[in-house]
């Protein structure tokens, strides 16, 4: 069987992604093969071309952390999943191919309100979000929550699961659209950063209490800044620094505030503790099916796309996430509840 696969050749870049043609290995104990119905992006997938991750894969792979499809396949003691289900699965690599091996424990039933271009755009920022929020920042109902990069799609998912655990949620963002796709994702407050001092606003908003938790994808002078709202042994979660810088963080502040900085690596957190992971990302599911939580797509392209895809996520010239259709028309509309 042959696969057709975006295919990092060299670390220069989304240029030096291409499409190749690949034989379908054999599948090995507890996994499953799945044909890909859509995939998304995510900012480390670009990272990756540059060589920039933690994660740094041996050259040549197949690009793609995430996507939805359907079961094909699978290894004999596989017996959660039937042919022809709908699934999503995440992973390092490997989405962005006609089929795609997965273990079958980084591989989900699709929630029934989700599509598949959703799904596939769903697990790593929303998995990410409950992580951060819920194990890595202890969020308790009522708490005032500020979110950085609130129109991407870490930060458009730390919004709307902080809303459906009940905290009061202020989101920030370069722009009008952003900041509109925060509102839709369920902010009670929203801040453009590029027209105003956020952290004056959050004290305003907050009665000169400020918040309780910041989550920042963005790093960079964002994150040196939240510092000025933070409350009383408030935290910060580092989840990303899409800036492209890390920042710097006044810890003699830090110290007075009795607050505390905490990394979040939300994929590492299950595969470290394959238990933990897969607790929370039950709780997250239920959590969506409740609430109806979705991810905001800002674009679908085709595989052939894939470097202009790649490019515009450089150049951020798209907002919300950016979902690529793999497969033919045989299988568009057939999942989830569009």
């Amino acid at each position: 069987m042959r696969n057709t696969v975006a295919e990092c050749q060299a670390l220069q870049g989304p240029g030096a992604v291409e499409l190749c043609e690949r034989d379908v290995p054999a599948l090995k104990t507890g996994e499953v093969l799945i044909k890909v119905v859509a995939a998304a992006l995510n900012f480390p997938d670009l990272l990756m071309t540059y060589g920039k991750y933690q994660f740094k894969p041996e050259l040549p792979f197949t690009m793609g952390m995430e996507g939805a499809g359907r079961v094909v396949a699978c290894s004999p003691e596989v017996q959660k999943f039937k042919i022809g289900a709908n699934v999503m699965f995440r992973g390092k690599t490997g989405a962005l191919a006609t089929y795609k091996i997965a273990s079958a424990d980084d591989v989900s039933p699709m929630p029934a309100t989700l599509d598949f271009n959703e799904a596939a755009a769903f697990g790593v920022t929303f998995q990410t979000a409950y992580v951060a929020l819920a194990k890595r920042g202890r969020l308790e109902r009522g708490e005032n929550v500020l979110v950085h990069g609130s129109g991407g799609g870490v930060g458009q998912a730390s919004v709307a699961v902080a809303k459906a655990m009940g905290a009061n949620v202020i989101a920030t963002a370069s722009s009008s659209e952003k900041l509109a796709i925060a509102k839709q994702s369920g902010a009670d407050h929203v801040i453009n950063y590029m027209e105003a001092d956020f952290a004056e606003k959050v004290m305003d908003i907050t009665s000169q209490r400020g918040v309780d938790l910041v989550l920042d994808p963005v790093g960079g002078e964002i994150l040196g800044q939240s510092l000025a709202c933070l409350a009383w042994q408030g935290r910060i979660l580092t989840v990303g620094f899409a800036s492209g810088s890390f920042g710097d963080v006044d810890l003699e502040q830090l110290q007075a505030l009795s607050g505390s900085i905490v990394g979040v690596r939300a994929g590492e957190y299950g595969r470290r503790n394959p238990e933990a992971g897969q607790i929370a990302f039950d709780e997250m599911l239920r959590l969506t099916e409740e609430y109806k939580l979705s991810p905001y797509i800002g674009k679908i392209w085709e595989l052939p796309e894939i470097v202009s895809a790649l490019t515009s996520m450089e150049t951020r010239s798209i907002v919300g996430k950016q979902v690529v259709r793999i497969c033919g028309p045989e299988l568009h509309g057939s999942g989830g509840h569009k």
